[in-house]
């Protein structure tokens, strides 16, 4: 398992990075991605590469760690200083230039289809090739291109349309 960590850690945390965009995050969730890979070495079955097979892993473990993180958003309102904190974080967000189309930008990559996205966070944060791209969503390094292209044009329509 040692040599199978030293060879795809890096692909994973990268994976990883690329959705969750947070450096000390993603090294946790790799962390975590390769302890249930240990705990389920016996069901992997040679139909898929150890690396799609990892982002896999990767995936479950990142979308386990969003509703974990749902249900502590929701306690935490209940926290007596929750508004404190909100206009504090408020505050620093509204020194960010251009936070108005950043936010656009998420909310029109967020309206691309799961594919199309997944490759746009892969290339974006995870700044990946679109070679490791291909590899990681089990498809042609081509097809990882293309979706990307196609994905730019559809972000710029959707952009374009919401400033009118």
């Amino acid at each position: 398992m040692e040599e199978i960590y030293n060879r795809y850690s890096k692909l994973v945390y990268n994976y990883l990075k690329g959705l969750c965009g947070d450096s000390s995050l993603a090294e946790e969730l790799t962390q975590e991605t390769f302890y249930k890979a240990v705990k389920g070495i016996k069901k992997f079955n040679n139909e898929c590469k150890v690396s799609t097979w990892l982002c896999q892993i990767a995936k479950n473990t990142w979308l386990d760690f969003l509703k974990k993180k749902k249900y502590e958003d929701f306690v935490l309102i209940n926290d007596e200083n929750y508004v404190e904190k909100l206009i504090i974080e408020k505050s620093i967000e509204n020194q960010v230039e251009d936070k108005e189309d950043l936010i656009n930008l998420y909310q029109n990559i967020h309206k691309l289809d799961e594919n199309t996205r997944e490759v746009f966070y892969l290339r974006l944060k995870g700044e990946l090739s679109f070679r490791d791209i291909g590899k990681i969503l089990n498809k042609s390094e081509d097809w990882a291109r293309l979706a990307f292209y196609r994905g730019k044009i559809r972000l710029k329509e959707g952009m374009l349309n919401d400033k009118k």
